[in-house]
């Protein structure tokens, strides 16, 4: 039987649209992966909480802790308490530190991978007065991660964007955070087109000089770092990276416009990957791995290619709100019974958008229950005054 919703129209007209059967992808990884895999998890919120959503964190913890299993049973590690989870963008440091706890306590009994943020970001930028002041911010969270038996993504500090002047003082902080951690750490550069705040990251605007900065720190402390997370939506300034770095470092693509060649990689080399698409596309992208895995390059790209114009679209400017389209997934594949998140930013999407996101991920074989996401659709829709059913 054909499934069928009408579907706003730029021009304010609805359009019937059909919706086509689900693809049927597995459920669980079948064998090991020749790519480590992290998805950036996002966090369920509670509706039902009596807090400001653009102030206090409320948190669906049993929903959240939920969907990181069905990320683990995938094969995927977890990047815990990223930007995804609206780190910094809604959930603070006293909610990320209760996040990764719970997800390291929930991983330990099944040998789930988890790597968690540590940042400044309880350190406010305007707050910070010296590179002291980062440097001790970073000490702190560092070391509240490693004491709950953590693994570290070293995250990039909007307070040491705002107060660091050249390369040396990127390299002063770096050097003595890395010199002082337990075990290797991802690093992660994250552009300014996800948070406007990292502009000039690394001591410069100009990309090739700060990724001379960046090489530099992290081949000069390469037995520190397990790999970078490269952030910038451009593969070729990444390809240029990984090209570069120690070959004992890995390059973690963080690119979600080009994520599939990346991974696919070429002569030299390939990208693993830590993802905020992996999130949304997590069955799809644990398919097209296994499929990389057993030598199957064909079909790895025919799962693959059909969602990057999904992804494309939900990390399209303004990017820092493509956390609106991951959760709008989870929403419609029934992972969260609403469409509500930390700090009201279900709203800063549009309607439209939220509906191409509808008819990407159909068009990708994406939805895993076309009725149950047809029915979430309308409600949404109703919600905004269109009757769609």
């Amino acid at each position: 039987m054909s499934l069928t919703i009408r579907l706003p129209r730029p021009d304010r007209t609805l359009e019937p649209y059909e919706v086509a059967p689900a693809r049927g992808f597995p459920g669980r990884i079948a064998g090991p992966l020749n790519r480590v895999a992290f998805a950036a998890a996002h966090v369920v919120a509670d509706p039902l909480a009596d807090a400001d959503p653009w102030l206090t964190p409320a948190i669906d913890w049993d929903r959240t802790i939920a969907f990181r299993e069905h990320l683990w049973d995938l094969g995927f590690g977890v990047a815990e308490a990223m930007d995804t989870a609206q780190r910094g963008m809604g959930l603070d440091w006293a909610a990320s530190q209760e996040l990764i706890r719970r997800s390291l306590a929930a991983a330990r009994p099944r040998g789930g991978l988890v790597f968690s943020g540590a940042g400044t970001d309880h350190l406010a930028p305007e707050d910070a007065r010296s590179l002291d002041d980062v440097i001790r911010a970073y000490e702190e969270q560092v070391a509240a991660v490693e004491g709950m038996g953590g693994r570290i993504i070293l995250m990039a500090s909007r307070a040491l964007a705002r107060v660091a002047r050249s390369a040396d003082d990127y390299l002063r902080v770096y050097s003595r955070i890395l010199s002082q951690v337990k075990e290797p750490v991802i690093i992660h550069w994250l552009g300014d087109m996800f948070d406007p705040a990292l502009a000039g990251y690394w001591g410069t605007k100009d990309l090739d000089a700060a990724m001379d900065t960046a090489v530099a720190i992290i081949n000069d402390h390469a037995a520190k770092v397990d790999g970078v997370k490269v952030s910038l939506l451009d593969k070729d300034k990444e390809i240029a990276m990984r090209r570069r770095l120690n070959p004992q470092v890995r390059m973690y693509t963080g690119d979600d416009f080009n994520y599939a060649e990346l991974i696919a990689g070429d002569e030299h080399g390939f990208s693993h990957a830590l993802l905020g698409i992996f999130d949304a596309i997590a069955p799809a992208a644990s398919a097209a791995l296994a499929a990389l895995a057993g030598g199957d390059a064909k079909t790895f790209h025919s799962i693959l290619e059909p969602t990057v114009p999904l992804s494309r679209h939900i990390f399209r400017a303004p990017t820092r709100f493509y956390k609106t389209g991951v959760v709008f997934m989870a929403y419609l594949n029934g992972h969260q019974d609403h469409f509500t998140m930390v700090g009201g930013q279900e709203s800063a999407r549009s309607t439209l958008h939220l509906t191409e996101i509808f008819k990407l991920a159909d068009k990708a074989g994406l939805l895993r229950d076309p009725e149950q996401a047809v029915w979430r659709m309308a409600d949404v829709l109703a919600v905004r005054g269109i009757e769609a059913v």
